[in-house]
């Protein structure tokens, strides 16, 4: 059997065309959106690259999937603009400032709320982006946090031992006052090993204290350069995408 023939399953060979994420494509197969050969696809379906896929009747080229060029790329994203690819309210999107990638499309790997600002990557990867948001690869997430007042000692070990929130127990992997302003502010260095939405907001109103400010300067490996400005992008070098590949085991 030729490569192109061998069998993959469907989640699998469109992730990794730059179709979507994983989940996402299982959701769209749970929808109906998904066609294999004219007909409704299954979760979990085995397909060879040649047969005729498509989305929302839509055809997806799949053919040369093992010949294409893997692409990330750093953002920082302003203040105010969402991580959705469209707004019904016509607001700015991160993907309205994002160069065309050379094959596939960019799949945003974590998103950040409207206010945060800070380091997004993208990739037109989608095992890449799977990898990277999988809670079992444990990648770490730094932010830097202004909050109101003072932060105590209480607040630290309250925050690294855990609180709950309404979608279950969360806790902080490390916790670091970097500057107080005269007790008007605090800003502190936090690591997370998984991207709830808006778990460090949540986290910090758990303990009785209020966000002014939220940046994410580091995602695994990955830095936010402080050469990068607001809403400017940045190609991974070939050895950081290297490296990243090793971090999340492809």
């Amino acid at each position: 059997m030729s490569e192109q023939r061998k069998s993959i399953r469907l989640n699998k060979l469109l992730a990794s065309v730059g179709v979507a994420s994983r989940r996402s494509i299982d959701q769209w197969i749970e929808q109906g959106r998904i066609t294999v050969d004219g007909k409704l696809a299954a979760l979990g379906a085995f397909v060879t690259a040649d047969q005729e896929i498509r989305l929302d009747g839509q055809s997806l080229d799949v053919v040369n999937h093992d010949h294409k060029i893997l692409e990330v790329i750093k953002y920082n994203k302003p203040v105010n603009v969402i991580c959705s690819r469209q707004d019904e309210r016509g607001r700015e999107t991160v993907f309205d400032h994002l160069p065309t990638p050379r094959s596939g499309r960019w799949i945003s790997i974590g998103r950040l709320d409207f206010k945060t600002t800070g380091l997004l990557i993208f990739t037109n990867d989608g095992e890449l982006a799977h990898k990277m948001m999988h809670p079992s690869t444990q990648i770490e997430r730094e932010y830097h946090v202004k909050i109101q007042g003072d932060c105590e000692l209480s607040v630290l070990k309250a925050l690294k031992e855990g609180v709950y929130l309404e979608d279950g127990w969360a806790c902080v992997e490390s916790i670091n006052i970097l500057e107080q302003t005269q007790s008007e502010h605090t800003w502190l260095s936090v690591i997370l090993k998984e991207g709830r939405n808006r778990e460090v907001r949540r986290l910090f109103e758990a303990v009785g204290k209020s966000v002014v400010k939220l940046s994410r300067v580091r995602y695994g490996s990955i830095s936010l350069p402080e050469t990068l400005g607001p809403g400017r992008v940045e190609y991974l070098t070939a050895k950081e995408k290297d490296l990243l590949m090793k971090e999340v085991g492809l």
